[in-house]
């Protein structure tokens, strides 16, 4: 969430910002709310004042034996009483609808993040490895791992539905040995492990603004209880309405998490395949960071999701999000983007974002540093995918499968995959 009084002071910040994200902003409703604010505080100092006034008049004319006199300004006392009741409860509605109003306006976009309408506009920074070139027809992870044996779609959606998919033998095995990959790596790099729930509640998910804006995305298990969407939810809540250290950050959590999203609104997209499904599993980082580190750390959290595709040998680039693809919480964002022979392009692995003080401002999430300065401020929060297990696994399947219908095994892989070097067809469980 942005400042409001920053907003207040800077509205046309904010209306470049929303132009450059090819959105809107109400700044009428914003301003009519906040003058009805303002003025119904002043109404109520001024109406305290004329009471506490009042109260002194009324023992002074009780001393006096002016009873009549005193009794009068006790009827305007209640009278006033009840109209500051009154105006106190229009203040807490309007500030609820300015409130509400905040929490849909999205972060404004660092200075360096480009403009541009979509994801057509996005600039590319740099490229890692060259796409192979197969010397036989290659085949896309939706046809050979059916043949392969270790995907198998069919029975995914005969059990849960469209997309949902099921992995067996050496699909459940790799699966495995990637998410057991990308966590050590993270650890190796420094990053604090977790084992967060997949269920989360609602003001977690306002915290890291998912709601209200994308409430359509979630999958509701009760009124105030959802699957989580991301582990970003989880671990940057688990220091809200908390004061972090300075001298601690900044912080570095990683967890794995089965991810669960509805994808409203991707109909006919990315339909084929595991790309784009309701439930996948993620590596997830998170960082907590000073304001004038958040930068550096961004950069640093976009090398380690970088790490993770090098040591598989999986050709990538990255690209910065120009400022109409960029996300609700994001200031800044980085997506790598790995090679996928089938789509003959590029397709995202990972979202590295740095969201300011946009998500510690909802959660409440503050760090003090008294050699510094006094009281406490809003830390920086910063996530990324490192990596999503099921497009790491698409990539690999396609970019190292073989022309006798095989797939090998990354070398960084093989001490996961307990040996093996080679995916071979299983056999059918098939009657």
């Amino acid at each position: 969430m942005l400042d409001i009084k920053f907003v207040r002071e800077n509205p046309q910040v904010v209306d470049a910002a929303m132009e450059a994200r090819h959105g809107s902003w109400d700044r009428e409703k914003f301003f009519e709310l906040e003058a009805e604010r303002r003025s119904t505080i002043a109404q109520v100092e001024a109406l305290q004042a004329a009471r506490n006034k009042a109260s002194k008049e009324i023992g002074a004319l009780m001393r006096e034996g002016k009873r009549d006199e005193a009794d009068q300004l006790k009827a305007q006392v209640a009278a006033d009483k009840s109209r500051i009741s009154q105006l106190e409860d229009r203040r807490g509605q309007v500030e609820q609808e300015l409130h509400d109003l905040m929490s849909r306006i999205p972060n404004i976009p660092d200075a360096s993040v480009p403009e541009g309408k979509d994801d057509s506009e996005n600039v590319e920074v740099r490229k890692w490895g060259t796409p192979r070139q197969f010397d036989f027809e290659a085949k896309a992870h939706w046809d050979l791992g059916p043949e392969l044996g270790i995907i198998d779609f069919e029975r995914g959606v005969k059990i849960a539905g469209s997309r949902f998919y099921l992995l067996g033998g050496m699909g459940a095995r790799l699966e495995r040995a990637l998410i057991n990959f990308f966590v050590d790596m993270h650890i190796k790099a420094g990053f604090k492990e977790w084992w967060p729930p997949v269920i989360t509640n609602a003001e977690t998910l306002y915290g890291t603004g998912q709601l209200p804006k994308f409430e359509d995305d979630l999958f509701h298990v009760e009124p105030n209880l959802y699957l989580i969407p991301t582990a970003e939810v989880m671990l940057t809540n688990i220091h809200r309405d908390e004061v972090i250290n300075g001298d601690k950050l900044p912080l570095k959590y990683t967890a794995f998490t089965p991810c669960f999203r509805e994808e409203a609104g991707s109909a006919g997209r990315d339909t084929r395949g595991i790309i784009r499904v309701h439930e996948f599993d993620k590596v997830e980082m998170v960082k907590f960071a000073r304001p004038e580190d958040s930068m550096n750390q961004l950069e640093a959290m976009t090398h380690e999701a970088e790490l993770c595709l090098q040591a598989l040998g999986l050709p990538y680039h990255v690209v910065t999000l120009c400022s109409g693809d960029l996300g609700f919480s994001a200031a800044k964002t980085y997506d790598l983007e790995v090679w996928l022979p089938s789509y003959h392009n590029y397709k995202e692995i990972s979202s590295c974002s740095n969201c300011w003080d946009f998500q510690a401002r909802r959660a409440n999430i503050r760090y003090k540093d008294p050699s510094e300065f006094k009281g406490t401020r809003y830390v920086h929060t910063l996530n990324g995918s490192g990596l999503a297990v099921g497009r790491a696994m698409a990539a690999i399947i396609e970019n190292y499968q073989n022309e006798d219908g095989t797939v090998t095994v990354p070398e960084a892989l093989v001490p996961y995959m307990g040996g093996v070097t080679l995916i071979t067809p299983e056999e059918s469980i098939n009657a």
